[in-house]
């Protein structure tokens, strides 16, 4: 039995990952999800936040934004709206971005505008996250 599965991370703008990975830890939105190789296979729905998987023994580090993971035996495929490595994130805009949308959140508006505000909060909220863990 294979400790490793096919690993491939997709963002809206680019293939992000693809390689064999040991574990990746997925932040769904019951929790976070651990999946080794020979996982049941299973679909779920990914919010905004930090994956870490595990490459030749080394854990990588990345923001996802929302999306979907299909969870298969011997492979995972995360199809996110965005994915970026620590070291693309400017923490600047990212705190600028958390700002914004805190003050969104606090004014009266409409309930699709509510939701956009969380979204993107909680897109900033992931980035400062992964950048604080690199630094």
């Amino acid at each position: 039995m294979s400790k490793t599965f096919d690993l491939k991370i997709v963002a809206s703008d680019r293939d992000f990952f693809e390689g064999k990975s040991e574990m990746i830890i997925l932040p769904a939105i019951d929790g976070n999800h651990g999946v080794m190789a020979q996982h049941e296979s299973m679909v779920t729905a990914i919010q905004a936040g930090e994956v870490r998987f595990q490459v030749d023994g080394e854990w990588k580090i990345a923001a996802l934004g929302d999306g979907f993971a299909e969870i298969m035996p011997d492979y995972v495929v995360v199809v996110v709206d965005t994915a970026e490595w620590p070291e693309e994130i400017d923490v600047r805009r990212a705190e600028e971005a958390r700002e914004r949308a805190e003050e969104r959140l606090r004014s009266k508006q409409a309930l699709m505008e509510y939701y956009h505000s969380k979204a993107a909060l909680s897109r900033a909220m992931a980035r400062l996250k992964v950048t604080k863990k690199v630094r």
